[in-house]
Protein backbone atom coordinates (compact mmCIF):
# COMPACT_ATOMS: atom_id res chain seq x y z
CA UNK A 1 0.00 0.00 0.00
CA UNK A 2 1.47 3.42 -0.86
CA UNK A 3 2.46 5.61 2.06
CA UNK A 4 -0.35 7.83 3.22
CA UNK A 5 -2.85 6.44 0.71
CA UNK A 6 -5.72 5.04 2.76
CA UNK A 7 -8.42 5.08 0.12
CA UNK A 8 -6.84 2.68 -2.37
CA UNK A 9 -6.99 -0.33 -0.07
CA UNK A 10 -8.14 -3.81 -1.01
CA UNK A 11 -11.81 -4.73 -1.34
CA UNK A 12 -13.56 -7.90 -0.21
CA UNK A 13 -13.74 -9.20 -3.78
CA UNK A 14 -10.05 -8.34 -4.21
CA UNK A 15 -9.17 -10.36 -1.09
CA UNK A 16 -11.08 -13.35 -2.48
CA UNK A 17 -9.40 -13.05 -5.88
CA UNK A 18 -5.94 -12.86 -4.30
CA UNK A 19 -6.65 -15.88 -2.09
CA UNK A 20 -7.71 -17.89 -5.14
CA UNK A 21 -4.89 -16.56 -7.35
CA UNK A 22 -2.30 -17.45 -4.73
CA UNK A 23 -3.41 -21.08 -4.80
CA UNK A 24 -4.08 -21.35 -8.52
CA UNK A 25 -1.63 -24.21 -9.06
CA UNK A 26 -3.10 -26.31 -6.28
CA UNK A 27 -6.62 -25.40 -7.36
CA UNK A 28 -5.84 -26.37 -10.97
CA UNK A 29 -4.35 -29.72 -9.95
CA UNK A 30 -7.16 -30.53 -7.56
CA UNK A 31 -9.78 -29.40 -10.09
CA UNK A 32 -8.46 -31.74 -12.77
CA UNK A 33 -8.55 -34.64 -10.33
CA UNK A 34 -11.96 -33.58 -9.02
CA UNK A 35 -13.34 -33.38 -12.53
CA UNK A 36 -12.00 -36.85 -13.26
CA UNK A 37 -13.65 -38.13 -10.08
CA UNK A 38 -17.01 -36.55 -10.88
CA UNK A 39 -16.82 -37.65 -14.50
CA UNK A 40 -16.19 -41.25 -13.48
CA UNK A 41 -19.05 -41.12 -10.99
CA UNK A 42 -21.36 -39.79 -13.68
CA UNK A 43 -20.34 -42.65 -15.98
CA UNK A 44 -21.16 -45.35 -13.41
CA UNK A 45 -24.95 -45.35 -14.10
CA UNK A 46 -24.22 -45.22 -17.84
CA UNK A 47 -22.07 -48.34 -17.57
CA UNK A 48 -24.71 -50.06 -15.44
CA UNK A 49 -27.27 -49.29 -18.14
CA UNK A 50 -24.93 -50.79 -20.72
CA UNK A 51 -24.54 -53.90 -18.55
CA UNK A 52 -28.34 -54.35 -18.55
CA UNK A 53 -28.75 -53.80 -22.30
CA UNK A 54 -25.66 -55.64 -23.56
CA UNK A 55 -25.08 -58.35 -20.94
CA UNK A 56 -28.13 -59.04 -18.78
CA UNK A 57 -30.71 -58.73 -21.57
CA UNK A 58 -28.61 -60.82 -23.99
CA UNK A 59 -27.28 -63.29 -21.41
CA UNK A 60 -23.70 -62.73 -22.60
CA UNK A 61 -21.19 -63.71 -19.90
CA UNK A 62 -18.29 -62.21 -21.86
CA UNK A 63 -20.03 -58.84 -22.15
CA UNK A 64 -20.85 -58.97 -18.45
CA UNK A 65 -17.21 -59.56 -17.52
CA UNK A 66 -16.03 -56.79 -19.86
CA UNK A 67 -18.43 -54.23 -18.40
CA UNK A 68 -17.70 -55.31 -14.83
CA UNK A 69 -14.02 -54.75 -15.57
CA UNK A 70 -14.88 -51.27 -16.88
CA UNK A 71 -16.82 -50.61 -13.65
CA UNK A 72 -13.83 -51.75 -11.56
CA UNK A 73 -11.50 -49.40 -13.44
CA UNK A 74 -13.98 -46.55 -13.01
CA UNK A 75 -14.16 -47.08 -9.26
CA UNK A 76 -10.37 -47.37 -8.99
CA UNK A 77 -9.86 -44.09 -10.87
CA UNK A 78 -12.61 -42.16 -9.07
CA UNK A 79 -11.47 -43.28 -5.59
CA UNK A 80 -7.82 -42.44 -6.33
CA UNK A 81 -8.73 -39.06 -7.79
CA UNK A 82 -11.01 -38.31 -4.85
CA UNK A 83 -8.38 -39.00 -2.20
CA UNK A 84 -5.68 -37.05 -4.01
CA UNK A 85 -7.96 -34.14 -4.86
CA UNK A 86 -9.24 -33.92 -1.27
CA UNK A 87 -5.68 -33.73 0.08
CA UNK A 88 -4.65 -31.00 -2.37
CA UNK A 89 -7.92 -29.09 -1.86
CA UNK A 90 -7.59 -29.05 1.92
CA UNK A 91 -3.99 -27.93 1.50
CA UNK A 92 -5.03 -25.04 -0.74
CA UNK A 93 -7.54 -23.87 1.87
CA UNK A 94 -4.95 -24.01 4.67
CA UNK A 95 -2.26 -22.28 2.58
CA UNK A 96 -4.67 -19.53 1.51
CA UNK A 97 -5.73 -18.93 5.12
CA UNK A 98 -2.08 -18.95 6.23
CA UNK A 99 -1.11 -16.35 3.62
CA UNK A 100 -3.98 -14.15 4.75
CA UNK A 101 -2.84 -14.43 8.35
CA UNK A 102 0.66 -13.41 7.32
CA UNK A 103 -0.73 -10.43 5.41
CA UNK A 104 -2.92 -9.41 8.35
CA UNK A 105 -0.01 -9.88 10.75
CA UNK A 106 2.18 -7.64 8.60
CA UNK A 107 -0.55 -5.00 8.56
CA UNK A 108 -1.06 -5.14 12.33
CA UNK A 109 2.71 -4.99 12.92
CA UNK A 110 3.27 -2.23 10.35
CA UNK A 111 5.35 0.43 12.14
CA UNK A 112 2.97 3.07 10.81
CA UNK A 113 0.11 1.46 12.74
CA UNK A 114 -3.55 2.09 11.96
CA UNK A 115 -4.91 -1.48 11.89
CA UNK A 116 -5.93 -1.38 15.54
CA UNK A 117 -7.78 1.92 15.30
CA UNK A 118 -11.31 1.35 16.61
CA UNK A 119 -10.72 -2.39 17.00
CA UNK A 120 -10.16 -4.44 20.13
CA UNK A 121 -7.18 -6.83 20.06
CA UNK A 122 -9.57 -9.77 20.35
CA UNK A 123 -11.48 -8.54 17.30
CA UNK A 124 -8.27 -8.46 15.25
CA UNK A 125 -7.51 -11.99 16.44
CA UNK A 126 -10.96 -13.13 15.31
CA UNK A 127 -10.37 -11.62 11.87
CA UNK A 128 -6.99 -13.34 11.56
CA UNK A 129 -8.42 -16.71 12.62
CA UNK A 130 -12.10 -17.19 11.82
CA UNK A 131 -12.35 -14.82 8.86
CA UNK A 132 -9.06 -15.97 7.32
CA UNK A 133 -10.23 -19.60 7.62
CA UNK A 134 -13.50 -18.80 5.88
CA UNK A 135 -11.79 -17.01 3.02
CA UNK A 136 -9.30 -19.88 2.74
CA UNK A 137 -12.25 -22.25 2.42
CA UNK A 138 -13.31 -20.32 -0.70
CA UNK A 139 -10.11 -21.46 -2.42
CA UNK A 140 -11.16 -25.04 -1.73
CA UNK A 141 -14.73 -24.29 -2.79
CA UNK A 142 -13.50 -23.28 -6.27
CA UNK A 143 -12.22 -26.83 -6.76
CA UNK A 144 -15.53 -28.27 -5.60
CA UNK A 145 -17.46 -25.95 -7.92
CA UNK A 146 -15.40 -26.90 -10.98
CA UNK A 147 -15.69 -30.58 -10.13
CA UNK A 148 -19.46 -30.33 -9.70
CA UNK A 149 -19.84 -28.46 -12.98
CA UNK A 150 -17.74 -31.14 -14.70
CA UNK A 151 -20.08 -33.77 -13.31
CA UNK A 152 -23.09 -31.84 -14.61
CA UNK A 153 -21.54 -31.53 -18.07
CA UNK A 154 -20.69 -35.25 -18.26
CA UNK A 155 -24.22 -36.09 -17.08
CA UNK A 156 -25.76 -33.79 -19.66
CA UNK A 157 -23.67 -35.31 -22.47
CA UNK A 158 -24.55 -38.84 -21.32
CA UNK A 159 -28.24 -37.94 -21.15
CA UNK A 160 -28.04 -36.38 -24.63
CA UNK A 161 -26.72 -39.69 -25.92
CA UNK A 162 -29.60 -41.48 -24.20
CA UNK A 163 -32.21 -38.92 -25.17
CA UNK A 164 -31.97 -35.40 -26.57
CA UNK A 165 -34.93 -34.13 -24.48
CA UNK A 166 -33.29 -35.40 -21.27
CA UNK A 167 -29.95 -33.81 -22.13
CA UNK A 168 -31.56 -30.50 -23.05
CA UNK A 169 -33.56 -30.57 -19.83
CA UNK A 170 -30.31 -30.70 -17.83
CA UNK A 171 -28.46 -28.14 -19.95
CA UNK A 172 -31.35 -25.65 -19.85
CA UNK A 173 -32.35 -26.30 -16.24
CA UNK A 174 -28.99 -25.96 -14.50
CA UNK A 175 -28.33 -22.22 -15.15
CA UNK A 176 -31.67 -21.07 -13.60
CA UNK A 177 -31.00 -23.33 -10.61
CA UNK A 178 -27.56 -21.80 -10.10
CA UNK A 179 -28.98 -18.29 -10.38
CA UNK A 180 -31.71 -19.12 -7.88
CA UNK A 181 -29.03 -20.43 -5.52
CA UNK A 182 -27.12 -17.16 -5.83
CA UNK A 183 -30.23 -15.14 -4.95
CA UNK A 184 -31.03 -17.40 -2.01
CA UNK A 185 -27.49 -17.00 -0.61
CA UNK A 186 -27.71 -13.21 -0.21
CA UNK A 187 -29.45 -13.23 3.20
CA UNK A 188 -26.88 -15.78 4.39
CA UNK A 189 -24.04 -13.48 3.34
CA UNK A 190 -25.52 -10.51 5.22
CA UNK A 191 -26.18 -12.48 8.38
CA UNK A 192 -22.77 -14.17 8.26
CA UNK A 193 -21.10 -10.77 8.24
CA UNK A 194 -23.09 -9.66 11.29
CA UNK A 195 -22.33 -12.98 13.01
CA UNK A 196 -18.58 -12.58 12.51
CA UNK A 197 -18.70 -8.94 13.61
CA UNK A 198 -20.53 -9.80 16.85
CA UNK A 199 -18.30 -12.83 17.51
CA UNK A 200 -15.17 -10.73 17.01
CA UNK A 201 -16.50 -8.06 19.38
CA UNK A 202 -17.30 -10.69 22.00
CA UNK A 203 -13.76 -12.11 21.66
CA UNK A 204 -12.32 -8.63 22.06
CA UNK A 205 -14.36 -7.91 25.17
CA UNK A 206 -13.42 -11.28 26.66
CA UNK A 207 -9.72 -10.69 26.01
CA UNK A 208 -9.90 -7.25 27.62
CA UNK A 209 -11.72 -8.59 30.68
CA UNK A 210 -9.23 -11.43 31.14
CA UNK A 211 -6.30 -9.03 30.76
CA UNK A 212 -7.74 -6.71 33.41
CA UNK A 213 -9.14 -9.38 35.71
CA UNK A 214 -6.87 -8.52 38.63
CA UNK A 215 -7.75 -4.83 38.41
CA UNK A 216 -11.46 -5.64 38.18
CA UNK A 217 -11.25 -7.81 41.28
CA UNK A 218 -9.41 -5.06 43.13
CA UNK A 219 -12.18 -2.61 42.25
CA UNK A 220 -14.92 -5.09 43.09
CA UNK A 221 -16.24 -4.70 39.57
CA UNK A 222 -16.54 -8.40 38.69
CA UNK A 223 -20.33 -8.25 38.52
CA UNK A 224 -20.33 -5.31 36.11
CA UNK A 225 -17.70 -7.01 33.94
CA UNK A 226 -19.65 -10.28 33.85
CA UNK A 227 -22.82 -8.38 32.99
CA UNK A 228 -21.07 -6.59 30.13
CA UNK A 229 -19.69 -9.80 28.70
CA UNK A 230 -23.05 -11.56 29.11
CA UNK A 231 -24.76 -8.85 27.03
CA UNK A 232 -22.07 -9.03 24.37
CA UNK A 233 -22.16 -12.82 24.31
CA UNK A 234 -25.96 -12.83 23.98
CA UNK A 235 -25.72 -10.47 21.01
CA UNK A 236 -23.11 -12.77 19.43
CA UNK A 237 -25.25 -15.85 20.09
CA UNK A 238 -28.33 -14.20 18.58
CA UNK A 239 -26.37 -13.27 15.44
CA UNK A 240 -24.96 -16.81 15.20
CA UNK A 241 -28.44 -18.33 15.51
CA UNK A 242 -29.78 -16.00 12.82
CA UNK A 243 -26.90 -17.00 10.54
CA UNK A 244 -27.52 -20.70 11.31
CA UNK A 245 -31.21 -20.34 10.51
CA UNK A 246 -30.30 -18.55 7.30
CA UNK A 247 -27.86 -21.35 6.40
CA UNK A 248 -30.50 -24.00 7.12
CA UNK A 249 -33.12 -22.16 5.04
CA UNK A 250 -30.57 -21.69 2.25
CA UNK A 251 -29.57 -25.37 2.18
CA UNK A 252 -33.16 -26.57 2.50
CA UNK A 253 -34.41 -24.33 -0.30
CA UNK A 254 -31.61 -25.39 -2.63
CA UNK A 255 -32.17 -29.06 -1.78
CA UNK A 256 -35.90 -28.73 -2.48
CA UNK A 257 -35.28 -27.08 -5.85
CA UNK A 258 -32.72 -29.68 -6.89
CA UNK A 259 -34.98 -32.50 -5.68
CA UNK A 260 -37.82 -31.23 -7.84
CA UNK A 261 -35.47 -30.89 -10.79
CA UNK A 262 -34.15 -34.45 -10.39
CA UNK A 263 -37.68 -35.81 -10.00
CA UNK A 264 -38.62 -34.04 -13.25
CA UNK A 265 -35.70 -35.73 -15.04
CA UNK A 266 -36.76 -39.14 -13.71
CA UNK A 267 -40.39 -38.56 -14.75
CA UNK A 268 -39.41 -37.51 -18.26
CA UNK A 269 -37.13 -40.56 -18.55
CA UNK A 270 -39.88 -42.90 -17.38
CA UNK A 271 -42.30 -41.35 -19.89
CA UNK A 272 -39.81 -41.87 -22.72
CA UNK A 273 -39.26 -45.50 -21.68
CA UNK A 274 -43.01 -46.16 -21.62
CA UNK A 275 -43.24 -44.79 -25.15
CA UNK A 276 -40.37 -47.02 -26.25
CA UNK A 277 -38.08 -44.11 -27.09
CA UNK A 278 -35.37 -45.48 -24.79
CA UNK A 279 -34.43 -48.98 -23.62
CA UNK A 280 -34.71 -50.37 -20.11
CA UNK A 281 -30.95 -50.00 -19.69
CA UNK A 282 -31.12 -46.40 -20.85
CA UNK A 283 -33.96 -45.77 -18.40
CA UNK A 284 -31.82 -47.21 -15.58
CA UNK A 285 -28.93 -45.01 -16.74
CA UNK A 286 -31.21 -41.94 -16.86
CA UNK A 287 -32.63 -42.58 -13.38
CA UNK A 288 -29.11 -43.29 -12.07
CA UNK A 289 -27.83 -40.07 -13.58
CA UNK A 290 -30.76 -38.18 -12.07
CA UNK A 291 -29.88 -39.58 -8.65
CA UNK A 292 -26.21 -38.87 -9.23
CA UNK A 293 -27.05 -35.24 -10.03
CA UNK A 294 -28.08 -34.77 -6.41
CA UNK A 295 -24.36 -34.98 -5.47
CA UNK A 296 -23.12 -32.15 -7.72
CA UNK A 297 -26.11 -30.03 -6.79
CA UNK A 298 -25.46 -30.54 -3.08
CA UNK A 299 -21.83 -29.72 -3.73
CA UNK A 300 -22.85 -26.50 -5.47
CA UNK A 301 -25.13 -25.71 -2.53
CA UNK A 302 -22.17 -26.09 -0.19
CA UNK A 303 -20.01 -23.96 -2.50
CA UNK A 304 -22.68 -21.27 -2.63
CA UNK A 305 -22.81 -21.12 1.16
CA UNK A 306 -19.01 -21.04 1.44
CA UNK A 307 -18.83 -18.18 -1.07
CA UNK A 308 -21.55 -16.27 0.81
CA UNK A 309 -19.72 -16.58 4.12
CA UNK A 310 -16.34 -16.08 2.46
CA UNK A 311 -17.46 -12.80 0.89
CA UNK A 312 -18.61 -11.53 4.28
CA UNK A 313 -15.30 -12.49 5.90
CA UNK A 314 -13.32 -11.06 2.97
CA UNK A 315 -15.03 -7.70 3.49
CA UNK A 316 -13.91 -7.69 7.14
CA UNK A 317 -10.34 -8.62 6.20
CA UNK A 318 -10.31 -5.93 3.52
CA UNK A 319 -11.47 -3.36 6.09
CA UNK A 320 -8.43 -4.14 8.25
CA UNK A 321 -6.00 -4.15 5.33
CA UNK A 322 -7.44 -0.87 4.02
CA UNK A 323 -7.03 0.90 7.38
CA UNK A 324 -5.09 4.11 6.81
CA UNK A 325 -1.72 4.28 8.59
CA UNK A 326 -1.70 6.22 11.84
CA UNK A 327 1.55 7.94 10.86
CA UNK A 328 3.30 8.51 7.56
CA UNK A 329 6.66 7.02 6.69
CA UNK A 330 9.60 9.35 6.19
CA UNK A 331 12.95 9.13 4.43
CA UNK A 332 15.17 11.39 6.53
CA UNK A 333 18.08 9.98 8.55
CA UNK A 334 19.27 10.78 12.04
CA UNK A 335 22.86 11.87 12.65
CA UNK A 336 25.21 9.15 13.81
CA UNK A 337 25.65 8.80 16.68
CA UNK A 338 22.31 10.05 18.03
CA UNK A 339 23.02 12.65 20.72
CA UNK A 340 19.47 12.52 22.11
CA UNK A 341 18.41 16.17 22.06
CA UNK A 342 14.60 16.48 22.14
CA UNK A 343 12.71 19.59 21.12
CA UNK A 344 8.94 20.11 21.05
CA UNK A 345 7.77 23.25 19.28
CA UNK A 346 4.14 24.31 19.58
CA UNK A 347 2.93 20.71 19.81
CA UNK A 348 -0.84 20.53 19.75
CA UNK A 349 -2.52 17.17 20.05
CA UNK A 350 -5.49 16.13 22.19
CA UNK A 351 -4.87 17.61 25.64
CA UNK A 352 -1.59 19.27 24.55
CA UNK A 353 -1.99 22.93 23.65
CA UNK A 354 1.08 24.42 21.95
CA UNK A 355 3.62 22.63 24.12
CA UNK A 356 7.22 23.91 23.95
CA UNK A 357 9.84 21.74 25.60
CA UNK A 358 13.60 21.34 25.24
CA UNK A 359 15.47 18.33 26.61
CA UNK A 360 19.26 18.62 26.36
CA UNK A 361 21.21 15.55 25.26
CA UNK A 362 22.32 13.27 28.09
CA UNK A 363 20.05 14.77 30.73
CA UNK A 364 17.55 13.14 33.08
CA UNK A 365 14.36 15.19 32.89
CA UNK A 366 11.12 14.74 34.81
CA UNK A 367 7.73 15.67 33.34
CA UNK A 368 4.83 16.08 35.75
CA UNK A 369 1.41 15.95 34.11
CA UNK A 370 -1.50 16.46 36.54
CA UNK A 371 -3.84 15.64 33.63
CA UNK A 372 -3.38 11.95 32.65
CA UNK A 373 -4.70 12.73 29.16
CA UNK A 374 -1.86 15.19 28.59
CA UNK A 375 0.68 12.57 29.67
CA UNK A 376 -0.88 9.97 27.34
CA UNK A 377 -0.87 12.37 24.37
CA UNK A 378 2.74 13.34 25.02
CA UNK A 379 3.79 9.68 25.09
CA UNK A 380 1.91 8.95 21.86
CA UNK A 381 3.65 11.83 20.08
CA UNK A 382 7.11 10.91 21.38
CA UNK A 383 6.61 7.25 20.43
CA UNK A 384 5.24 8.16 16.97
CA UNK A 385 2.05 6.28 17.65
CA UNK A 386 0.50 9.41 16.21
CA UNK A 387 1.72 12.62 14.68
CA UNK A 388 0.81 15.90 16.40
CA UNK A 389 -2.07 17.87 14.96
CA UNK A 390 0.12 20.97 15.10
CA UNK A 391 3.73 21.82 15.82
CA UNK A 392 6.68 19.44 15.62
CA UNK A 393 8.69 16.99 17.69
CA UNK A 394 12.39 16.98 16.79
CA UNK A 395 15.25 14.66 17.69
CA UNK A 396 18.71 16.16 17.15
CA UNK A 397 17.12 18.73 14.86
CA UNK A 398 15.26 16.20 12.68
CA UNK A 399 11.46 16.18 12.79
CA UNK A 400 10.06 12.80 13.81
CA UNK A 401 7.51 13.04 11.00
CA UNK A 402 10.42 13.01 8.52
CA UNK A 403 11.73 9.71 9.90
CA UNK A 404 10.63 6.17 9.27
CA UNK A 405 8.61 5.11 12.36
CA UNK A 406 10.95 2.19 13.01
CA UNK A 407 14.00 4.45 13.04
CA UNK A 408 12.27 6.95 15.29
CA UNK A 409 11.31 4.23 17.77
CA UNK A 410 14.81 2.75 17.79
CA UNK A 411 16.08 6.16 18.83
CA UNK A 412 13.22 7.03 21.23
CA UNK A 413 11.89 4.14 23.29
CA UNK A 414 8.63 4.90 25.12
CA UNK A 415 8.10 2.39 27.94
CA UNK A 416 4.55 2.46 29.28
CA UNK A 417 3.89 1.53 32.89
CA UNK A 418 1.40 -1.18 31.84
CA UNK A 419 3.68 -2.91 29.30
CA UNK A 420 2.98 -6.62 28.89
CA UNK A 421 5.52 -9.39 29.34
CA UNK A 422 5.80 -12.39 27.05
CA UNK A 423 5.48 -16.08 27.75
CA UNK A 424 9.07 -17.23 28.17
CA UNK A 425 11.88 -16.96 30.67
CA UNK A 426 12.49 -13.80 32.65
CA UNK A 427 15.86 -13.42 30.94
CA UNK A 428 14.33 -13.75 27.47
CA UNK A 429 11.88 -10.97 28.37
CA UNK A 430 14.64 -8.66 29.55
CA UNK A 431 16.91 -9.16 26.54
CA UNK A 432 14.06 -9.05 24.00
CA UNK A 433 15.15 -5.66 22.64
CA UNK A 434 18.78 -5.69 23.80
CA UNK A 435 21.71 -5.90 21.42
CA UNK A 436 23.05 -9.38 20.76
CA UNK A 437 25.43 -10.44 23.49
CA UNK A 438 24.58 -7.40 25.68
CA UNK A 439 25.05 -7.81 29.43
CA UNK A 440 21.61 -7.56 31.06
CA UNK A 441 22.89 -7.69 34.65
CA UNK A 442 23.18 -3.87 35.01
CA UNK A 443 19.59 -3.41 33.78
CA UNK A 444 18.34 -6.09 36.18
CA UNK A 445 20.12 -4.40 39.07
CA UNK A 446 19.01 -0.85 38.20
CA UNK A 447 15.37 -1.92 37.97
CA UNK A 448 15.54 -4.12 41.09
CA UNK A 449 14.46 -7.02 38.86
CA UNK A 450 17.41 -9.02 40.19
CA UNK A 451 15.41 -9.36 43.42
CA UNK A 452 12.50 -10.71 41.39
CA UNK A 453 14.78 -13.29 39.76
CA UNK A 454 16.19 -14.24 43.18
CA UNK A 455 12.71 -15.04 44.46
CA UNK A 456 11.87 -17.33 41.53
CA UNK A 457 12.61 -21.07 41.58
CA UNK A 458 14.98 -21.01 38.58
CA UNK A 459 16.17 -17.42 38.79
CA UNK A 460 16.32 -15.57 35.48
CA UNK A 461 15.60 -18.83 33.66
CA UNK A 462 12.18 -19.19 35.27
CA UNK A 463 9.48 -19.36 32.60
CA UNK A 464 6.80 -16.73 33.06
CA UNK A 465 3.13 -17.24 32.27
CA UNK A 466 1.43 -15.36 29.45
CA UNK A 467 1.67 -11.58 30.03
CA UNK A 468 3.69 -12.35 33.16
CA UNK A 469 0.59 -13.24 35.16
CA UNK A 470 2.65 -15.57 37.35
CA UNK A 471 4.29 -12.45 38.82
CA UNK A 472 2.81 -9.80 41.05
CA UNK A 473 2.09 -6.34 39.66
CA UNK A 474 5.26 -4.87 41.13
CA UNK A 475 7.40 -7.75 39.87
CA UNK A 476 6.00 -7.39 36.35
CA UNK A 477 6.69 -3.67 36.43
CA UNK A 478 10.32 -4.20 37.42
CA UNK A 479 10.92 -6.82 34.72
CA UNK A 480 9.34 -4.52 32.11
CA UNK A 481 11.57 -1.67 33.29
CA UNK A 482 14.63 -3.94 33.06
CA UNK A 483 13.65 -4.76 29.47
CA UNK A 484 13.47 -1.06 28.58
CA UNK A 485 16.80 -0.32 30.25
CA UNK A 486 18.51 -3.29 28.58
CA UNK A 487 17.50 -1.91 25.16
CA UNK A 488 19.73 1.10 25.93
CA UNK A 489 18.17 3.53 23.42
CA UNK A 490 19.59 7.04 22.92
CA UNK A 491 16.36 8.46 24.38
CA UNK A 492 14.33 6.53 26.95
CA UNK A 493 10.89 7.78 27.98
CA UNK A 494 9.53 6.06 31.08
CA UNK A 495 5.92 6.46 32.14
CA UNK A 496 5.29 5.86 35.85
CA UNK A 497 7.71 2.91 36.08
CA UNK A 498 7.32 2.43 39.86
CA UNK A 499 3.59 2.74 40.61
CA UNK A 500 3.34 -0.85 41.87
CA UNK A 501 6.52 -1.06 43.98
CA UNK A 502 7.20 -0.15 47.60
CA UNK A 503 8.99 3.06 48.58
CA UNK A 504 12.31 1.36 49.42
CA UNK A 505 12.44 -0.37 46.05
CA UNK A 506 11.37 2.85 44.35
CA UNK A 507 14.30 4.73 45.87
CA UNK A 508 16.68 2.00 44.75
CA UNK A 509 15.27 2.17 41.19
CA UNK A 510 15.59 5.98 41.15
CA UNK A 511 19.27 5.76 42.06
CA UNK A 512 19.76 2.92 39.57
CA UNK A 513 18.34 4.98 36.70
CA UNK A 514 20.75 7.82 37.42
CA UNK A 515 23.68 5.40 37.68
CA UNK A 516 22.85 3.31 34.59
CA UNK A 517 22.24 6.05 32.00
CA UNK A 518 24.96 8.69 32.29
CA UNK A 519 25.21 10.67 29.08
CA UNK A 520 21.96 9.14 27.77
CA UNK A 521 18.75 11.16 27.53
CA UNK A 522 16.03 9.94 29.89
CA UNK A 523 12.57 11.43 30.32
CA UNK A 524 10.51 10.40 33.35
CA UNK A 525 6.78 11.13 33.00
CA UNK A 526 5.78 10.63 36.61
CA UNK A 527 4.61 12.22 39.84
CA UNK A 528 6.87 10.06 42.04
CA UNK A 529 8.93 12.30 44.34
CA UNK A 530 11.61 9.59 44.67
CA UNK A 531 12.16 9.53 40.91
CA UNK A 532 11.83 13.27 40.44
CA UNK A 533 14.46 13.87 43.14
CA UNK A 534 17.07 12.21 40.90
CA UNK A 535 16.30 14.32 37.82
CA UNK A 536 18.35 17.23 36.54
CA UNK A 537 15.21 19.22 35.87
CA UNK A 538 11.42 18.95 36.18
CA UNK A 539 8.84 20.44 33.81
CA UNK A 540 5.20 20.68 34.82
CA UNK A 541 2.49 20.45 32.14
CA UNK A 542 -0.20 22.97 32.99
CA UNK A 543 -3.27 22.98 30.76
CA UNK A 544 -1.37 21.18 28.03
CA UNK A 545 1.53 23.65 27.96
CA UNK A 546 4.84 23.90 29.81
CA UNK A 547 4.36 25.54 33.20
CA UNK A 548 6.74 25.45 36.17
CA UNK A 549 10.31 24.46 35.33
CA UNK A 550 13.17 23.80 37.73
CA UNK A 551 14.82 21.38 40.13
CA UNK A 552 12.60 19.11 42.18
CA UNK A 553 13.64 20.58 45.51
CA UNK A 554 13.19 24.13 44.27
CA UNK A 555 9.69 23.43 42.97
CA UNK A 556 8.72 21.70 46.22
CA UNK A 557 9.77 24.77 48.15
CA UNK A 558 8.32 27.43 45.87
CA UNK A 559 5.26 25.92 44.12
CA UNK A 560 2.24 24.87 46.18
CA UNK A 561 0.50 23.36 43.16
CA UNK A 562 3.55 21.21 42.47
CA UNK A 563 3.64 20.04 46.08
CA UNK A 564 -0.04 19.08 45.94
CA UNK A 565 0.54 16.93 42.86
CA UNK A 566 3.74 15.07 43.78
CA UNK A 567 3.11 14.75 47.52
CA UNK A 568 -0.56 13.81 47.29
Amino acid sequence: MPDGAPAAGPTGSGVLREAIRGQRRRIASASVLGMAHQGCEALVPVVIGAVIDQAVSTGSAGALLRWLLVLAVLFLVLSTCYRTAARITDGSAEHAAHQLRLTLGAKVLDPRGGADRGRLPGALTAVATGDATRVGAVAAAVTYALSALAGLVVSAVALLRVSVPLGLLVLLGVPPLLWAGHLISRPLERRSEVEQERAAHASGVAADLVAGLRVLKGMGAEAAAVSRYRRTSRDSLAAALRAARSRAWHDGAILALTGLFIALIALVGAHLAMRGSITVGQLVAAVGLAQYLLGPFQLLTYVNGEFAQGRASADRIAAVLASPPAVAAGTAALPSPVAGGLRLRGVTHGALRGLDLDVAPGTLVGVVAPDPAAAADLLRCLGRETDPEGGAVELDGVALTALDPDEARRAILVAHHDADLFEGSLLDNVRAAAADGADTAPALAASAADDVAGALPHGVDTVLAERGRSLSGGQRQRVALARALAADPPVLVLHDPTTAVDTVTESRIAAGLRRLRPGRTTVLVTTSPALLAETDRVVVLDGGTAGADGRHRELLAADAAYRSVVLA
